[in-house]
């Protein structure tokens, strides 16, 4: 059984892990990648505004209506909510869009951080919503930790609100206690909750793939890069080479599965992050998805490349925790 004293260190491990004061900086690194990331995929997808996500594109009519969740709102129920006024499609699709990208640059510039990250969470949510069948992974993972950065410190560091802070601060000509760009627990907590998600979908993510024989004999792969949707290079002589597809099958497996193991200890950490950015690329270069193949590096790098130690950002301010190891992810 575990006694008093054994409690208490556990409970103090866990306040340790969990609230310890952190720099906001990695939850900015998030804010900053996330958003010039989605602004790039806009830039993109602008051309296609009207095919992609309008009631006469791609799908048509019913063909949309039968795609789309009936219990989340979309372009099309907005539009018949404000055909009374006389606002149509057109207008609420364009003026949805505009605002994601406003959204969006202010998330970059930490301009009004919150309040931004709302607005590109639910117009991200409308837009994703309204062209269903065409979202995959790099949208449900930016969508979700665009919520994230509703509720995290993203603002307290490398951002427009933190410059605001700071000029008010100086027009007192003091130092406010739980200035923007102290170390916060609120900011240790935020990361934390950032890094777990992420140590778990790719465990997920591993653990799934491993149970079937695809990527263990090399299948997967050669269907990832041969599929007429995905094929960017002319990889048919992997069927004379067929160990190479294996070993790239094994190489992905050890990635993810290792990936909630082995990004925590300093020592392979940096290899983690590096193998996983050569994964993500390797898909954007070999099948195309490039908003994939960007999203998923930023989201590591800013959560366990970007120290979050007070003493890495902060040498001259005196440790929040004397006596302690410096804690991982920072």
């Amino acid at each position: 059984m575990i006694g008093p004293s054994g409690a208490s260190r556990a409970l103090a491990a866990v306040e340790r892990f969990a609230l310890a004061p952190a720099s906001a900086a990695p939850l900015a690194a998030l804010r900053i990648g996330l958003a010039a990331v989605l602004l790039a995929q806009a830039a993109l997808v602008a051309p296609q505004l009207f095919e992609l996500y309008g009631r006469a594109g791609i799908l048509q009519g019913p063909l949309r209506d039968a795609f789309t969740p009936v219990d989340l709102p979309d372009i099309g129920r907005l539009a018949a909510l404000l055909a009374p006024l006389g606002i149509g499609e057109a207008a609420v699709l364009v003026s949805t869009g505009a605002l994601y990208v406003l959204s969006l640059a202010a998330l970059l510039f930490g301009l009004k951080t919150r309040a931004s990250a709302l607005l590109a969470w639910c117009t991200h949510m409308l837009l994703m919503v309204t062209a269903d069948p065409t979202t995959y992974g790099a949208d449900v993972f930016a969508n979700i930790f665009l919520f994230y950065l509703l509720w995290v410190p993203s603002g307290a560091a490398l951002s427009l609100d933190q410059r605001a802070r700071h000029r008010r601060v100086q027009t007192r000509s003091r130092r406010l206690a739980g200035a923007p760009d102290e170390p916060t627990p609120g900011a240790r907590l935020g990361l934390r909750v950032v890094q777990l998600h992420l140590c778990i979908a790719y465990l997920a993510s591993g653990l799934e793939k491993a149970a079937g024989e695809q990527w263990w004999n090399g299948e997967a792969i050669w269907r990832s890069v041969m599929l007429p949707e995905y094929r960017q290079l002319d990889f048919s002589w992997l069927a004379h080479h067929p160990w190479v597809a294996q070993v790239a099958g094994w190489s992905v497996l050890a990635v993810e599965i290792g990936y909630a193991f082995l990004i925590w200890p300093r020592r392979t950490r940096r290899a983690v992050v590096v193998a996983t950015a050569l994964m993500h690329l390797g898909i954007a270069a070999f099948m195309g998805l490039g908003v994939f193949g960007a999203i998923m590096p930023v989201l590591t790098f800013a959560a366990f490349a970007v120290p979050a130690d007070p003493r890495a950002t902060a040498p001259s301010r005196p440790a929040q925790h004397p006596g302690h190891p410096r804690l991982a992810g920072g």
